[in-house]
Protein backbone atom coordinates (compact mmCIF):
# COMPACT_ATOMS: atom_id res chain seq x y z
CA UNK A 1 0.00 0.00 0.00
CA UNK A 2 2.84 2.67 0.97
CA UNK A 3 4.68 1.55 -2.40
CA UNK A 4 1.72 2.22 -4.39
CA UNK A 5 1.08 5.57 -2.56
CA UNK A 6 4.60 6.68 -3.43
CA UNK A 7 4.44 5.74 -7.06
CA UNK A 8 1.09 7.56 -7.54
CA UNK A 9 2.60 10.43 -5.42
CA UNK A 10 5.79 10.44 -8.19
CA UNK A 11 3.78 10.27 -11.30
CA UNK A 12 1.17 12.61 -9.94
CA UNK A 13 4.04 14.91 -9.24
CA UNK A 14 5.97 14.18 -12.28
CA UNK A 15 2.97 15.71 -14.76
CA UNK A 16 2.72 18.68 -12.64
CA UNK A 17 6.02 19.71 -12.63
CA UNK A 18 6.06 19.39 -16.27
CA UNK A 19 2.64 21.06 -16.70
CA UNK A 20 3.75 24.23 -14.20
CA UNK A 21 7.26 24.32 -14.95
CA UNK A 22 7.09 24.23 -19.01
CA UNK A 23 7.14 28.16 -20.14
CA UNK A 24 8.26 29.58 -17.59
CA UNK A 25 11.99 30.03 -18.52
CA UNK A 26 13.57 31.04 -21.96
CA UNK A 27 13.42 28.08 -24.80
CA UNK A 28 10.08 26.81 -23.41
CA UNK A 29 7.12 26.93 -25.69
CA UNK A 30 3.88 28.54 -26.17
CA UNK A 31 2.22 25.13 -26.25
CA UNK A 32 4.00 24.60 -22.78
CA UNK A 33 2.71 28.14 -21.33
CA UNK A 34 -0.75 26.75 -22.47
CA UNK A 35 -0.65 24.01 -20.24
CA UNK A 36 -0.36 26.03 -16.98
CA UNK A 37 -3.66 25.32 -15.63
CA UNK A 38 -6.31 28.97 -15.48
CA UNK A 39 -3.75 30.34 -18.28
CA UNK A 40 -7.09 32.59 -19.44
CA UNK A 41 -7.73 33.78 -16.03
CA UNK A 42 -5.08 36.12 -14.97
CA UNK A 43 -5.25 36.70 -11.36
CA UNK A 44 -3.58 40.52 -10.54
CA UNK A 45 -1.06 41.01 -7.95
CA UNK A 46 0.93 44.05 -6.43
CA UNK A 47 3.97 43.16 -5.16
CA UNK A 48 6.23 45.27 -2.68
CA UNK A 49 9.55 45.17 -1.35
CA UNK A 50 11.29 45.06 -4.81
CA UNK A 51 15.18 45.71 -4.93
CA UNK A 52 16.34 41.87 -4.37
CA UNK A 53 14.38 38.89 -3.57
CA UNK A 54 11.39 41.26 -4.80
CA UNK A 55 12.60 41.71 -7.47
CA UNK A 56 13.36 38.24 -8.34
CA UNK A 57 9.40 37.25 -7.58
CA UNK A 58 8.36 40.08 -10.08
CA UNK A 59 10.18 38.53 -13.03
CA UNK A 60 8.39 35.19 -11.34
CA UNK A 61 5.26 36.38 -10.95
CA UNK A 62 4.50 38.14 -14.02
CA UNK A 63 6.40 35.14 -16.01
CA UNK A 64 3.49 33.18 -15.20
CA UNK A 65 0.77 33.61 -17.75
CA UNK A 66 -2.12 33.52 -15.98
CA UNK A 67 -1.09 36.54 -13.77
CA UNK A 68 -0.36 40.57 -13.86
CA UNK A 69 1.62 42.08 -11.81
CA UNK A 70 -0.71 45.94 -11.52
CA UNK A 71 1.29 47.27 -8.66
CA UNK A 72 4.83 47.62 -8.10
CA UNK A 73 5.89 49.48 -4.77
CA UNK A 74 9.26 49.88 -2.92
CA UNK A 75 10.25 52.94 -0.56
CA UNK A 76 13.60 52.66 -2.75
CA UNK A 77 12.45 54.56 -6.32
CA UNK A 78 15.09 52.97 -7.86
CA UNK A 79 14.96 49.79 -7.66
CA UNK A 80 10.50 50.47 -7.85
CA UNK A 81 11.77 52.11 -10.93
CA UNK A 82 13.93 49.53 -12.06
CA UNK A 83 11.06 46.67 -11.43
CA UNK A 84 8.58 48.40 -13.36
CA UNK A 85 10.18 48.28 -16.67
CA UNK A 86 11.97 44.89 -16.00
CA UNK A 87 8.35 43.87 -15.28
CA UNK A 88 6.97 45.55 -18.14
CA UNK A 89 9.43 44.15 -21.02
CA UNK A 90 8.22 40.14 -19.65
CA UNK A 91 4.74 40.78 -19.18
CA UNK A 92 3.49 43.48 -22.27
CA UNK A 93 1.69 45.27 -20.06
CA UNK A 94 3.58 47.81 -17.55
CA UNK A 95 2.73 47.93 -13.86
CA UNK A 96 1.77 51.16 -11.65
CA UNK A 97 4.74 52.83 -9.32
CA UNK A 98 3.56 52.99 -6.08
CA UNK A 99 5.72 54.21 -3.35
CA UNK A 100 3.31 53.88 -0.80
CA UNK A 101 1.83 49.78 -0.60
CA UNK A 102 -1.02 50.98 1.20
CA UNK A 103 -1.79 53.11 -2.78
CA UNK A 104 -1.87 49.40 -4.39
CA UNK A 105 -4.14 48.06 -1.35
CA UNK A 106 -7.16 50.82 -2.03
CA UNK A 107 -6.97 49.16 -5.32
CA UNK A 108 -10.14 46.65 -6.04
CA UNK A 109 -8.75 45.19 -8.94
CA UNK A 110 -5.57 43.73 -6.63
CA UNK A 111 -6.29 39.82 -5.76
CA UNK A 112 -3.25 39.56 -4.19
CA UNK A 113 -0.83 40.94 -2.36
CA UNK A 114 3.40 39.68 -2.52
CA UNK A 115 5.92 40.82 0.56
CA UNK A 116 9.41 40.91 0.01
CA UNK A 117 10.49 43.30 1.79
CA UNK A 118 12.72 43.02 4.96
CA UNK A 119 11.47 41.20 7.94
CA UNK A 120 9.92 43.76 10.42
CA UNK A 121 7.07 44.59 7.51
CA UNK A 122 6.62 40.75 6.66
CA UNK A 123 3.47 40.67 9.65
CA UNK A 124 2.48 44.12 9.59
CA UNK A 125 2.05 44.31 5.42
CA UNK A 126 0.08 40.86 5.41
CA UNK A 127 -2.61 41.67 8.21
CA UNK A 128 -3.13 45.09 6.49
CA UNK A 129 -3.72 43.29 3.07
CA UNK A 130 -5.88 40.77 4.67
CA UNK A 131 -7.76 43.34 5.79
CA UNK A 132 -8.13 44.72 2.71
CA UNK A 133 -9.33 41.96 1.32
CA UNK A 134 -6.42 40.59 -0.44
CA UNK A 135 -4.58 37.15 -0.65
CA UNK A 136 -0.85 37.40 0.13
CA UNK A 137 2.12 35.45 -0.60
CA UNK A 138 4.55 36.60 2.05
CA UNK A 139 8.16 35.56 2.20
CA UNK A 140 9.83 33.78 5.17
CA UNK A 141 10.18 34.18 7.98
CA UNK A 142 6.43 35.22 8.17
CA UNK A 143 6.85 37.58 11.38
CA UNK A 144 9.55 39.23 12.89
CA UNK A 145 8.18 37.88 15.98
CA UNK A 146 5.83 35.32 17.68
CA UNK A 147 2.91 37.44 18.27
CA UNK A 148 2.83 38.87 14.67
CA UNK A 149 3.01 35.46 13.80
CA UNK A 150 -0.03 34.57 15.79
CA UNK A 151 -1.67 37.68 14.51
CA UNK A 152 -0.92 36.80 10.88
CA UNK A 153 -2.59 33.34 11.41
CA UNK A 154 -5.58 34.84 13.18
CA UNK A 155 -6.13 37.56 10.33
CA UNK A 156 -6.13 35.29 7.56
CA UNK A 157 -8.82 33.07 9.01
CA UNK A 158 -10.67 36.18 9.98
CA UNK A 159 -11.02 37.70 6.92
CA UNK A 160 -10.94 34.61 5.06
CA UNK A 161 -7.63 35.14 2.88
CA UNK A 162 -5.32 33.38 1.59
CA UNK A 163 -1.39 33.48 2.77
CA UNK A 164 0.78 31.47 1.25
CA UNK A 165 4.41 31.57 3.40
CA UNK A 166 7.43 31.31 0.65
CA UNK A 167 8.75 28.33 1.69
CA UNK A 168 9.02 27.35 -1.99
CA UNK A 169 10.63 23.97 -1.18
CA UNK A 170 6.95 22.46 -0.30
CA UNK A 171 6.34 22.93 -3.86
CA UNK A 172 8.74 21.22 -5.39
CA UNK A 173 8.10 17.53 -6.68
CA UNK A 174 11.34 15.56 -5.77
CA UNK A 175 11.31 17.46 -2.27
CA UNK A 176 7.61 16.32 -1.50
CA UNK A 177 8.42 12.83 -2.61
CA UNK A 178 11.26 12.79 -0.04
CA UNK A 179 9.38 13.59 2.57
CA UNK A 180 6.56 10.97 2.16
CA UNK A 181 9.56 8.61 2.24
CA UNK A 182 10.05 9.61 5.59
CA UNK A 183 6.90 9.64 6.60
CA UNK A 184 6.31 6.14 5.13
CA UNK A 185 9.29 4.69 7.21
CA UNK A 186 12.39 4.05 4.16
CA UNK A 187 14.82 4.77 6.85
CA UNK A 188 12.67 3.30 9.60
CA UNK A 189 11.39 5.89 12.54
CA UNK A 190 13.78 9.02 11.83
CA UNK A 191 14.42 10.22 15.77
CA UNK A 192 17.22 12.82 14.59
CA UNK A 193 17.04 15.67 12.32
CA UNK A 194 19.55 18.02 10.77
CA UNK A 195 19.47 20.97 8.52
CA UNK A 196 22.66 23.63 8.14
CA UNK A 197 23.45 26.83 6.29
CA UNK A 198 26.89 28.06 5.35
CA UNK A 199 27.94 30.84 3.53
CA UNK A 200 30.90 33.36 3.40
CA UNK A 201 29.56 36.77 4.21
CA UNK A 202 32.03 40.18 4.25
CA UNK A 203 32.16 42.39 7.14
CA UNK A 204 29.50 44.82 7.52
CA UNK A 205 31.79 47.37 9.24
CA UNK A 206 30.77 50.26 11.38
CA UNK A 207 28.15 52.33 10.21
CA UNK A 208 28.21 56.17 10.00
CA UNK A 209 25.44 58.22 10.74
CA UNK A 210 24.36 60.34 7.48
CA UNK A 211 22.12 62.14 5.49
CA UNK A 212 19.32 60.00 4.06
CA UNK A 213 19.18 59.59 0.38
CA UNK A 214 16.98 61.16 -2.03
CA UNK A 215 15.69 58.41 -3.65
CA UNK A 216 14.74 56.55 -0.12
CA UNK A 217 11.38 57.32 2.06
CA UNK A 218 13.37 56.19 4.97
CA UNK A 219 9.91 56.63 7.27
CA UNK A 220 8.22 54.13 5.56
CA UNK A 221 11.22 51.82 5.53
CA UNK A 222 11.51 51.53 8.98
CA UNK A 223 7.21 51.35 9.18
CA UNK A 224 6.44 49.68 12.59
CA UNK A 225 10.14 49.16 13.74
CA UNK A 226 11.41 52.19 16.42
CA UNK A 227 12.92 54.79 15.24
CA UNK A 228 17.10 54.85 14.23
CA UNK A 229 18.77 57.37 12.90
CA UNK A 230 19.90 56.23 9.42
CA UNK A 231 23.68 54.90 8.81
CA UNK A 232 25.51 53.67 5.66
CA UNK A 233 25.70 50.14 6.44
CA UNK A 234 21.82 49.35 6.96
CA UNK A 235 20.79 49.03 3.25
CA UNK A 236 19.56 47.16 0.86
CA UNK A 237 21.03 43.61 2.75
CA UNK A 238 22.47 44.31 6.23
CA UNK A 239 19.60 44.74 7.95
CA UNK A 240 19.01 41.26 8.36
CA UNK A 241 21.85 41.28 10.85
CA UNK A 242 20.33 43.70 13.18
CA UNK A 243 17.60 42.95 15.63
CA UNK A 244 15.39 45.70 15.37
CA UNK A 245 14.60 44.49 11.71
CA UNK A 246 16.26 41.43 10.87
CA UNK A 247 15.70 37.98 12.49
CA UNK A 248 19.88 36.80 11.52
CA UNK A 249 20.60 33.78 9.79
CA UNK A 250 18.10 31.50 11.12
CA UNK A 251 15.55 33.79 10.16
CA UNK A 252 17.14 34.58 6.39
CA UNK A 253 17.78 30.82 5.35
CA UNK A 254 17.24 28.84 8.76
CA UNK A 255 13.55 28.42 8.34
CA UNK A 256 13.52 27.01 4.64
CA UNK A 257 15.51 23.79 6.54
CA UNK A 258 13.71 24.16 9.98
CA UNK A 259 10.30 24.04 8.16
CA UNK A 260 11.11 20.79 6.26
CA UNK A 261 12.80 18.88 9.10
CA UNK A 262 9.09 20.09 11.13
CA UNK A 263 7.74 18.53 8.07
CA UNK A 264 9.44 15.07 7.78
CA UNK A 265 9.09 14.24 11.02
CA UNK A 266 5.75 15.23 11.63
CA UNK A 267 6.00 17.72 15.01
CA UNK A 268 4.51 20.79 15.86
CA UNK A 269 5.93 22.83 18.63
CA UNK A 270 9.06 21.82 20.54
CA UNK A 271 9.33 20.82 24.84
CA UNK A 272 12.53 22.76 24.55
CA UNK A 273 15.35 24.90 22.78
CA UNK A 274 18.69 25.44 23.20
CA UNK A 275 21.25 28.03 21.17
CA UNK A 276 25.07 28.43 21.44
CA UNK A 277 26.38 31.14 19.06
CA UNK A 278 27.98 34.33 18.65
CA UNK A 279 29.46 37.00 16.69
CA UNK A 280 32.82 35.33 16.56
CA UNK A 281 34.20 36.24 12.70
CA UNK A 282 34.24 39.95 12.61
CA UNK A 283 34.24 42.93 15.14
CA UNK A 284 31.60 45.49 13.39
CA UNK A 285 28.44 46.21 13.61
CA UNK A 286 26.46 42.70 13.05
CA UNK A 287 23.97 41.74 15.85
CA UNK A 288 22.66 38.55 15.13
CA UNK A 289 25.35 35.15 15.71
CA UNK A 290 27.33 34.95 12.50
CA UNK A 291 27.61 31.17 13.17
CA UNK A 292 25.00 29.38 15.89
CA UNK A 293 23.78 25.86 16.96
CA UNK A 294 20.33 25.15 17.71
CA UNK A 295 18.31 22.06 19.00
CA UNK A 296 15.01 21.46 19.43
CA UNK A 297 13.26 18.34 21.56
CA UNK A 298 9.77 17.17 20.92
CA UNK A 299 7.47 14.89 22.67
CA UNK A 300 7.95 11.73 20.54
CA UNK A 301 11.25 11.68 21.40
CA UNK A 302 12.68 13.01 18.56
CA UNK A 303 15.40 16.02 18.49
CA UNK A 304 16.17 18.95 15.20
CA UNK A 305 19.08 20.56 14.95
CA UNK A 306 20.28 23.28 12.61
CA UNK A 307 23.92 24.67 12.42
CA UNK A 308 23.49 28.21 10.99
CA UNK A 309 27.67 29.39 9.75
CA UNK A 310 27.16 32.90 7.85
CA UNK A 311 30.86 33.51 7.64
CA UNK A 312 32.30 30.23 6.54
CA UNK A 313 31.02 27.75 3.48
CA UNK A 314 32.65 24.64 4.18
CA UNK A 315 30.04 22.47 3.18
CA UNK A 316 27.65 19.45 5.01
CA UNK A 317 27.06 16.33 2.40
CA UNK A 318 28.59 18.26 0.06
CA UNK A 319 26.09 20.84 -0.07
CA UNK A 320 26.18 24.25 1.37
CA UNK A 321 22.77 24.26 2.28
CA UNK A 322 20.40 20.94 3.12
CA UNK A 323 18.91 18.41 5.95
CA UNK A 324 19.58 14.82 6.81
CA UNK A 325 17.07 12.64 8.53
CA UNK A 326 18.79 10.23 10.98
CA UNK A 327 16.39 7.00 11.28
CA UNK A 328 16.76 3.29 13.22
CA UNK A 329 17.55 1.78 9.38
CA UNK A 330 19.24 4.53 7.74
CA UNK A 331 19.37 8.36 6.66
CA UNK A 332 17.81 10.59 4.24
CA UNK A 333 19.46 13.74 2.81
CA UNK A 334 18.16 16.47 0.88
CA UNK A 335 20.51 18.56 -0.68
CA UNK A 336 20.22 22.09 -1.94
CA UNK A 337 18.04 21.01 -4.89
CA UNK A 338 15.31 18.99 -5.62
CA UNK A 339 16.55 15.78 -5.29
CA UNK A 340 17.27 12.96 -2.65
CA UNK A 341 19.46 9.87 -1.33
CA UNK A 342 18.63 7.24 1.16
CA UNK A 343 21.49 5.41 2.84
CA UNK A 344 21.61 2.70 4.83
CA UNK A 345 23.15 1.85 8.22
CA UNK A 346 26.27 0.93 6.91
CA UNK A 347 26.52 4.08 4.67
CA UNK A 348 25.56 1.88 1.43
CA UNK A 349 23.71 4.73 -1.11
CA UNK A 350 20.91 2.65 -1.67
CA UNK A 351 18.38 5.37 -3.61
CA UNK A 352 19.35 8.66 -5.36
CA UNK A 353 16.41 10.85 -7.34
CA UNK A 354 17.65 13.77 -9.09
CA UNK A 355 16.45 16.42 -11.02
CA UNK A 356 18.16 18.65 -13.97
CA UNK A 357 16.04 21.76 -12.98
CA UNK A 358 18.98 24.53 -12.08
CA UNK A 359 19.33 25.23 -8.54
CA UNK A 360 21.95 27.80 -7.56
CA UNK A 361 22.25 27.42 -3.59
CA UNK A 362 24.62 30.52 -3.52
CA UNK A 363 22.38 32.65 -5.17
CA UNK A 364 21.04 34.92 -2.35
CA UNK A 365 18.28 36.41 -4.71
CA UNK A 366 16.95 34.03 -7.03
CA UNK A 367 18.33 30.42 -6.46
CA UNK A 368 15.13 28.37 -8.61
CA UNK A 369 13.33 30.24 -10.40
CA UNK A 370 11.79 27.25 -12.58
CA UNK A 371 10.54 25.19 -8.95
CA UNK A 372 9.78 28.02 -7.33
CA UNK A 373 6.68 28.71 -10.15
CA UNK A 374 5.18 25.17 -8.68
CA UNK A 375 4.60 27.34 -5.40
CA UNK A 376 3.23 30.28 -7.02
CA UNK A 377 0.87 27.87 -9.25
CA UNK A 378 0.23 26.58 -5.77
CA UNK A 379 -1.21 29.69 -4.35
CA UNK A 380 -3.09 31.06 -7.48
CA UNK A 381 -5.08 27.49 -7.45
CA UNK A 382 -6.07 27.79 -4.19
CA UNK A 383 -7.55 31.42 -5.04
CA UNK A 384 -9.29 30.21 -8.14
CA UNK A 385 -10.06 26.41 -7.04
CA UNK A 386 -9.54 26.06 -3.41
CA UNK A 387 -6.93 23.94 -3.68
CA UNK A 388 -4.80 23.07 -0.36
CA UNK A 389 -1.82 25.92 0.06
CA UNK A 390 1.51 23.86 0.26
CA UNK A 391 2.45 26.66 2.92
CA UNK A 392 -0.24 27.80 4.51
CA UNK A 393 0.39 30.83 7.46
CA UNK A 394 -0.64 28.53 10.35
CA UNK A 395 2.04 25.92 9.09
CA UNK A 396 4.19 28.66 8.10
CA UNK A 397 3.86 30.38 11.53
CA UNK A 398 5.13 27.36 13.22
CA UNK A 399 8.12 26.55 11.47
CA UNK A 400 9.04 30.31 11.50
CA UNK A 401 8.29 30.31 15.70
CA UNK A 402 11.39 27.46 15.80
CA UNK A 403 13.69 29.67 14.58
CA UNK A 404 12.40 33.00 16.82
CA UNK A 405 12.21 30.79 19.86
CA UNK A 406 15.85 29.72 18.73
CA UNK A 407 16.72 33.69 18.25
CA UNK A 408 14.74 34.24 22.19
CA UNK A 409 17.21 31.80 24.32
CA UNK A 410 20.38 32.66 22.32
CA UNK A 411 19.57 36.30 23.65
CA UNK A 412 18.88 35.71 27.19
CA UNK A 413 19.44 31.99 28.61
CA UNK A 414 20.41 29.88 26.10
CA UNK A 415 18.12 27.67 26.82
CA UNK A 416 14.60 27.26 27.69
CA UNK A 417 11.46 25.30 28.37
CA UNK A 418 8.53 25.43 26.02
CA UNK A 419 4.63 24.71 26.21
CA UNK A 420 4.27 21.40 23.13
CA UNK A 421 0.69 22.29 22.69
CA UNK A 422 1.17 25.76 21.78
CA UNK A 423 5.02 26.99 21.82
CA UNK A 424 4.89 29.32 24.34
CA UNK A 425 7.41 30.15 27.00
CA UNK A 426 7.37 28.49 30.06
CA UNK A 427 9.18 30.11 33.52
CA UNK A 428 11.69 32.75 32.13
CA UNK A 429 9.97 36.39 32.14
CA UNK A 430 13.01 37.75 30.50
CA UNK A 431 12.03 35.29 27.66
CA UNK A 432 8.68 35.99 27.21
CA UNK A 433 8.59 39.20 27.26
CA UNK A 434 10.28 38.89 24.10
CA UNK A 435 7.35 37.29 22.31
CA UNK A 436 6.46 40.33 21.16
CA UNK A 437 7.91 43.59 20.13
CA UNK A 438 7.73 47.67 20.55
CA UNK A 439 6.52 49.57 17.70
CA UNK A 440 6.47 52.87 16.56
CA UNK A 441 3.68 54.94 17.60
CA UNK A 442 0.68 54.41 15.48
CA UNK A 443 2.31 51.27 14.23
CA UNK A 444 1.30 48.79 16.05
CA UNK A 445 -0.81 46.04 14.01
CA UNK A 446 -3.85 44.80 15.19
CA UNK A 447 -6.62 41.98 13.78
Amino acid sequence: MKRSRRVFLKNSLAASAAVSIGGILPGFSAKSYARIAGANERIQVAIMGVNARGLALAQNFSSQKNCEVIYISDVDSRAMDKCVDTVTKIQDSAPKAAGDFRKALEDKAVEAMIIATPDHWHAPAAILSCKAGKHVYVEKPCSHNPREGELLVAAAKKYKRKVQMGSQRRSWPNVIQAIQEVKDGAIGRAYYGKGWYANNRPSIGTGTKTAIPSWLNYELWQGPAPREDYRDNILHYNWHWFWNWGTGEGGNNGVHTIDLLRWGMEVEYPKTVASTGGRFRYKDDWETPDTQVVTWTFGNNTMIEWEGRSCNNRNIEDSSVGVIFYGENGSLVISAGNAYKIYDLKNKLIKEVKDEAPVDAGNTVNPSQALDALHIQNFFDSIRKGTALNADIETGHKSTLLNQLANIAQRTSGELKIDNTNGHIIGNKEAAAMWKRQYAPGWEPSV
